[in-house]
């Protein structure tokens, strides 16, 4: 008996590694063929001939997006944006999270709020009425037009939530019996206790911020304002010889819009790419702990 359970189990651990890799070399695979296509050659790219790996290994395609002195400018607009972004985020999320948490003994309004919060996230006035508010405000051509809309998330908010009603009740008391007010149990209590949670928000923030570009077409007509995402978008390969040098028109013509897309992919993966390491250990434990209550 035991023996036929080890073969079963052994053979269900086959199945399930043999599937994790199957789905990590579909998910890698695009990854792979986008940077490879961003490396090649312009006329291997427009042929089709680039599968996993590079042919005719080229920077080119970097080298057009880097020659551009505003890729610089955007990037720092976009890292402004998102430090702006995550910072009031994260206090407004804790700051709306931490009463509505409570119980309607302490918090008589909750469930009118709450139900408020969640028609907000179901239901927008739409696009145009949007940008007559950001325009009335006088917003065009600032950071207020490229932070502000994003500072309140409703589905983050309710993770976190809860999350904090998923903090025992004992520890509150604990608390209370100490002496400690609601800014105290906030701040000493909760949000130590908060930190996968509060590191999965932060990571939402920081991803669909940084990959956000509309409100940048929308809302900024200066072109040092611009995001870096919305810079990218913009960028594509118009080829003048009436306008060009030789050199100029040599370089334009080993780069097509096929490669620079790939190239301002891979480019626009690298900030969070490099940021995802140190707050992955917090996702999963924040997602389900945020997720386990009403």
């Amino acid at each position: 008996m035991t023996a036929s359970i080890r073969k079963k189990n052994t053979a269900f651990d086959y199945t399930v590694w043999f599937m994790m890799i199957v789905i990590m070399v579909l998910s890698v695979s695009p990854l792979l063929h986008t940077l490879s296509v961003s490396l090649s050659a312009q006329a291997k790219a427009e042929a089709g001939l680039v599968s996993l790996l590079p042919s005719e290994i080229t920077l080119q395609s970097y080298k057009t997006i880097f020659d551009d002195g505003q890729f610089f400018k955007s990037a720092w607009v976009s890292v402004q944006r998102v430090v702006y972004t995550t910072g009031l985020s994260f206090l407004v999320t804790v700051l709306l999270a931490f009463p509505l948490s409570r119980d309607t003994k302490q918090f008589v309004l909750r469930n009118p709020f709450m139900w408020l919060l969640i028609f907000c996230m179901l239901f927008s006035g739409g696009l145009v009425p949007f940008y007559m508010v950001v325009n009335n405000m006088g917003l065009f051509d600032k950071m207020s037009a490229l932070v502000l809309p994003s500072v309140v998330n409703v589905f983050n908010t309710i993770l976190v939530i809860n999350f904090f009603r998923s903090i025992p009740k004992e520890v509150e008391e604990s608390a209370h019996m100490d002496g400690a007010n609601p800014w105290q149990l906030l701040f000493r209590i909760f949000l130590p206790l908060s930190l996968p949670v509060l590191a999965t928000v932060s990571l939402f923030v920081i991803v669909a911020t940084w990959n956000e570009y509309l409100h940048g077409l929308l809302f900024i007509r200066d072109p040092e304002m611009m995001p870096l995402q919305t810079y990218l978008q913009s960028i594509f390969i118009k080829i003048d010889p009436t306008r060009m040098t030789s050199q100029e028109f040599i370089e334009a013509s080993l780069v097509s819009n096929k490669t620079l897309n790939a190239a301002k992919i891979v480019l626009s993966l690298v900030p969070i790419v490099a940021i995802y390491p140190f707050l992955q250990r917090y996702f999963i434990h924040g997602i389900m702990m945020g997720s386990v209550k009403e």
